[in-house]
């Protein structure tokens, strides 16, 4: 019994030190501060403020890499999770949207943040201070209310 555990512990780190060969690309690319949402919605708006606390770290190009981010496995799934985070809305290439998408974007940014969906739940359990108050998430719906009334008096 005893040689098989050693056996299993010996293989677990043989294992666990050969995924650490895999490294998955953490870049953050270039940003033109003329396309970030920042540039596009009111200097008095709140809202870039609450999207680079709360949704920046997967929803823009300015991710902050933690140090846990280099530890397989954890650092392929916080990988994958910026990669899908910046394709489904990336706050860094907003003026690089269309009106419509915006509006669309922002409208399931509102029903994302209001349904709790976003930042996911495992994100806010490491990091609290990405947790939406109310207040955040009327500041996210409010834009997606005059992104689309904007849309509406330009028909």
């Amino acid at each position: 019994m005893r040689r098989r555990l050693v056996q299993a512990t010996v293989l677990f780190v043989v294992v666990f030190a050969a995924a650490q060969l895999v490294r998955p690309e953490r870049t953050n690319p270039a940003t033109d501060p003329t396309r970030t949402i920042r540039a596009h919605v009111a200097e008095t708006s709140q809202l870039p403020a609450v999207l680079d606390r709360a949704c920046g770290e997967c929803h823009s190009n300015s991710t902050t890499w933690p140090s846990y981010a280099h530890i397989a496995p954890v650092s392929w799934v916080l990988a994958r999770a910026v990669a899908e985070g910046r394709r489904a809305v990336n706050y860094s290439e907003w003026g690089g949207y269309s009106p419509d998408q915006q509006r669309t974007l922002m409208a399931a940014s509102c029903d994302a943040a209001s349904t709790g969906r976003m930042p996911g739940g495992a994100w806010t359990l490491l990091h609290p201070e990405a947790r939406l108050s109310s207040q955040d998430v009327e500041t996210i719906c409010a834009e997606a209310r005059r992104v689309d009334t904007n849309r509406a008096e330009q028909r």
